[in-house]
């Protein structure tokens, strides 16, 4: 079963270009990962600083696998001092048949 996700967080006032960078970084690496299916970044229309990214991955072990990547740990370690969380806000998924 396929491993779906939405992660969330907001740039700090100003940060939002470094963020977007990082995050654009980021996602071409992951989008290259084996089990990777979507990657997808997005920002609230409405509110520009509000950062998603919906995540697709093949199974379980694929996301275990992403969360292993020796680039997540230095990316969230740039990334939490520009965001307002503590860390992005994870939302797992089920998708309705």
């Amino acid at each position: 079963m396929k491993k779906t996700l939405l992660a969330e967080f907001t740039a700090r006032e100003g940060a939002e270009e470094e963020v977007a960078r990082l995050i654009g970084d980021y996602a071409l690496k992951v989008r290259e990962e084996e089990g990777n299916v979507v990657f997808d970044v997005y920002t609230k229309a409405t509110a520009p600083r509000a950062f998603w990214i919906f995540e697709v991955y093949t199974d379980e072990a694929a996301f275990q696998t992403h969360l292993k990547a020796p680039y997540g740990a230095p990316f969230n370690e740039l990334l939490v001092p520009l965001i307002e969380e503590d860390a992005s806000v994870l939302t797992f998924l089920d998708r309705l048949a």
